[in-house]
């Protein structure tokens, strides 16, 4: 009677100061503490691992995903830190193109240590040759991802992980140096049921791989950039062949309508890139419009030459009505196709118009009038002035994100028109035509989807920036990397509902591939 409701229940019970030198965590089971380490940042995380040596175990057995310094002094880390990180499934092996990389006893270690590893990035390995993934084919069955750039081995080495890991689904392969090799690229694997996806980058005498190519019945995504030699071949024996491939992604390559036309007839394609590729045309693109009517995402970069403009766009508009993104650079289409897309393309959320010589006032105000569905609009290097953008004040009724770039007929004062417009719903971004100067030939507009956010679900970490810090126990420390791209300065104008919103375009390099809006990869 009388007790007051803080009172302690029982005289069991003690009250809790900061002074109490017993550890709460104690009661909890490892599994929920590992919990609380998968909701963490990889930098959370590294403090945490240094609280006590419980923490530091919970922590180690629950992180599934580590990025390596991989310098050939990782040979003598190695055991003690696979030691601690032995639930590893996501491993990527970067080395900097200055320093000596890990020899093939070191991949051996590492994938010993691994065996129920599913996806591995090798970067600048130079001193790893076919024996030491022969290792990884032996260590590592369950593999479904590999990821090779910059390393001298050859096409055995890429033909022995193939035959050792049936489950692979996606391989890339960047700037491989053995390839040079005829003799040694005979007899490679022809089939592999279970390929997805594969990116071929920079390779000379990549047509080694073709026969991989035509005989993988499963494959979804064929990116081919920057690869010597002749690949209509290649598009004709996969016709018949390949026939659920649906994203296709050819730049700088030589390849024809030929080789197009082949392909489309028997796929029915929804992601098309052709950037650079000279030797297609109207034709090439009429015919996949006719043959692939679910085509949803298109880009082009006619580098100029005139080869594809209003013919094969106007095949696009009538065939592909179900078309959500085209990204259009070095294209120069008259208002007449621009008007049949927006007319029958009633889904098209994503517009990029660049470098086209014939986009002005009349093009741009027909897209805003027609293109109701429109969301986010990226207009650069095109004569438009300040009549054509202020057409959206009023049309577009969706319009979220607009980004000008290197217009000189179009004002500040325009821009902030057009941002109060919408009442603060309207992010616009304004880049003067001396800022665009400064960037390298070649680059493109790339409509984002979002802000790339890496996640920590299941306790991983970012490859691309996470490392492994010193823990207790003589464990080596390995070298935090972090990708970092240089911008130039931004003229942001008008309004926009949170700040994080405004930046609504990238303009970057167009050298991934992606299915997807992502970042380009770094030069390993």
């Amino acid at each position: 009677m009388g007790q007051s409701a803080s009172a302690p229940s029982s005289s069991s019970s003690r009250p809790v100061t900061f002074s109490d030198p017993r550890d709460f965590t104690s009661d909890l089971p490892d599994e929920c503490l590992a919990l609380v380490f998968q909701s963490l940042g990889p930098a959370d995380r590294r403090s945490c691992s240094l609280v006590s040596r419980r923490w530091l175990a919970v922590e180690g057995c629950c992180r599934n995903r580590l990025s390596l310094d991989a310098r050939a002094s990782l040979l003598e880390a190695a055991p003690s830190l696979f030691a601690r990180f032995d639930a590893v499934s996501k491993l990527a092996l970067r080395c900097g193109r200055r320093s000596d990389s890990i020899g093939d006893e070191a991949l051996a270690l590492i994938a010993a240590r691994c065996p129920n590893l599913v996806s591995l990035k090798l970067r600048s390995c130079r001193a790893l040759t076919d024996v030491g993934m022969a290792a990884v084919a032996r260590s590592c069955p369950g593999l479904r991802k590999l990821s090779v750039g910059s390393c001298c081995f050859g096409a055995k080495g890429i033909d022995v992980v193939l035959r050792g890991c049936p489950l692979l689904e996606d391989l890339s392969i960047k700037r491989l140096r053995g390839l040079h090799d005829l003799a040694a690229t005979a007899g490679l694997v022809d089939a592999a049921p279970a390929l997805r996806s594969v990116c071929l980058k920079d390779l000379y005498n990549g047509q080694c791989f073709a026969p991989l190519i035509a005989g993988s019945p499963n494959l979804k995504t064929l990116k081919l950039i920057r690869c010597s030699g002749d690949w209509d071949p290649l598009l004709e024996a996969m016709a018949g062949k390949v026939s659920g491939i649906v994203e296709l992604h050819l730049e700088r390559l030589q390849v024809s309508d030929t080789g197009l036309i082949a392909l489309s007839a028997r796929v029915e394609l929804e992601f098309l890139h052709l950037v650079k590729t000279l030797e297609c045309t109207d034709a090439g693109l009429a015919a996949v419009a006719e043959h692939c009517p679910s085509l949803r995402k298109l880009h082009i970069d006619g580098w100029k030459a005139d080869r594809i403009g209003d013919e094969g766009l106007s095949a696009v508009a009538r065939r592909c009505t179900g078309l959500q993104e085209l990204v259009l650079v070095g294209v120069n289409p008259s208002i007449r196709s621009l008007e049949l897309v927006a007319t029958h393309c009633n889904a098209l959320e994503r517009l990029a118009l660049c470098g086209g010589d014939t986009i002005g006032d009349a093009e741009i105000a027909c897209i805003a009038a027609k293109c109701s569905s429109l969301t986010k609009l990226c207009i650069k290097a095109c004569p438009v002035s300040d009549k054509g953008i202020d057409a959206f004040a009023s049309g577009c009724p969706k319009l979220v994100k607009v980004k000008v770039k290197r217009c000189a007929r179009v004002t500040p004062e325009c821009a902030n028109r057009l941002a109060a417009s919408r009442n603060g719903h309207l992010s616009v971004n304004l880049v003067p035509p001396d800022e665009g100067l400064m960037e390298e030939q070649g680059s493109v507009a790339v409509i984002e989807e979002g802000a790339s956010e890496e996640s920590n679900n299941g306790g991983e970490v970012a490859a691309d920036s996470a490392a492994v810090d010193a823990a207790p126990g003589g464990e080596i420390p390995t070298s935090c990397r972090s990708k970092s791209r240089c911008t130039a300065t931004k003229m942001r104008l008008g309004l926009s509902a949170a700040g994080r919103n405004m930046v609504a375009f990238a303009i970057r390099r167009w050298s991934h591939g992606g299915n997807n809006s992502g970042l380009g990869p770094s030069q390993a």
